[in-house]
């Protein structure tokens, strides 16, 4: 198993092509099984033109990609300028299978999840699979309720394409082909493991409540207690530098599992505290949410972030160095989340230094949390890719 990574940031896309192509050669020879694209905004009204020339500079069997409006980088996260970045690899004995479901169908299995044997089946021996969608013609949290129910146990990551501002501007790459609607996907199979980190970023404050009236995405009471009210004792109880963070907005974590004994850091689905109604004491949250679920409330800022990241990779520093990574950033990520640049890709390296791995700024981000797999804002979603048998889970 062999991964090669390379960014060229360079306003001219011939230059840009031709210096991927001599990277990927001088790495990987004249071909590689799999490659991940991650082209920025600049590119994308020539998509139709560089998608084959790009496949062909790698020596792709099989490529996935989108336009985004940042791309990431082995040592840097590029915004704001014309740039692509590339993850491609040799993968002995590993089923690769690359895919694309057009519009309609993915509006087909988020209408009705269980019509996923209709739409797409992966091949026996899925490991996991990548995926990378168009946020205007696809209802991501459908989809992955579909597969969830239709995949089950199989895990994805990826993310939304960013950068376009209307129906018809996104781009995504399946093969040499451009498209601009719907999703495209790798499955992988055989010798293959992954480990998935999805950092939310997020720190918990105050104690865990159970949700005991709640319609929609609508909580009106916490713990037989107006929602508002918890909230303003939870503020009252905390020092100034996590009231300072609330600066920063209020998020609420879901239990995945809400029965389970001791729920902690890492079980939770975190969504935005979007609304509330001083009249009624409810508040609004940016996802549907049921009476009986147990839910805590959270911060987040940049130190934070940074040591959610941290937390969650060093555990997987014990098991030695990936054979190649990718990676899924929020767009309201990178400079716009920390002080200074390569914030996310440089806590990465600090572990695995020398890792092969590029990804791109997201408009919602796709990872697994307690066994099933979700749409997720201001995260960082981490593949990293060894041999079977060398993968922690």
């Amino acid at each position: 198993m062999k991964f090669a990574s390379v960014c060229v940031s360079d306003p001219n896309l011939d230059v840009i092509l031709d210096e991927i192509g001599k990277a990927m050669i001088s790495r990987l020879g004249e071909s590689a099984d799999i490659a991940l694209v991650f082209s920025s905004m600049h590119f994308a009204k020539r998509a139709d033109g560089f998608a084959r020339d790009l496949k062909m500079a790698i020596g792709a069997r099989s490529m996935i990609g989108c336009c985004a409006e940042g791309v990431i980088g082995p040592d840097h996260e590029v915004e704001d300028e014309p740039a692509i970045s590339v993850v491609a690899a040799q993968l002995p004995g590993v089923d690769v299978q690359a895919f694309s479901l057009p519009a309609a169908n993915v509006m087909r299995l988020a209408q009705d999840p269980f019509h996923m044997n209709k739409v797409y089946a992966p091949p026996a021996d899925t490991k996991f699979m990548v995926m990378m969608a168009d946020p205007f013609t696809c209802p991501m949290d459908g989809v992955l309720r579909a597969f969830n129910i239709g995949c089950q146990g199989i895990p994805i990551i990826g993310g939304m394409a960013s950068g376009a501002r209307q129906k018809g501007d996104s781009v995504l790459f399946i093969n040499d082909r451009p498209i601009r609607e719907g999703l495209v996907g790798v499955s992988f199979g055989g010798a293959i493991d992954v480990d998935i980190i999805v950092s939310q970023g997020c720190r918990p404050i105050g104690p865990v409540f159970e949700v005991t009236d709640a319609t929609a995405n609508i909580i009106d009471k916490l713990g037989d207690r107006s929602a508002l009210e918890q909230i303003g004792d939870l503020v009252d109880s905390l020092d100034e530098t996590d009231r300072e963070l609330l600066n920063n907005g209020l998020f609420l974590g879901r239990a995945i599992n809400s029965k389970k004994e001791t729920i902690g850091r890492g079980d939770f689905l975190i969504r935005g505290v979007i609304g509330a109604d001083s009249e009624t004491g409810a508040i609004a949250i940016g996802d549907v949410i049921e009476t009986g679920e147990r839910v805590q409330f959270h911060v987040r800022d940049a130190r934070t972030a940074r040591e959610d990241l941290e937390m969650m990779l060093s555990p997987h520093a014990l098991f030695g160095e990936p054979s190649g990574a990718f990676l899924f950033s929020c767009n309201g990520r990178g400079t716009h989340l920390y002080d200074e640049p390569d914030g996310d890709i440089s806590a990465i390296t600090s572990f695995f230094r020398g890792l092969d791995v590029a990804g791109f700024f997201c408009a919602g981000e796709i990872g697994p949390i307690g066994g099933k797999n979700f749409l997720h804002g201001h995260t960082a979603s981490l593949a990293l890719i060894r041999p079977s048998g060398r993968a922690r889970g």
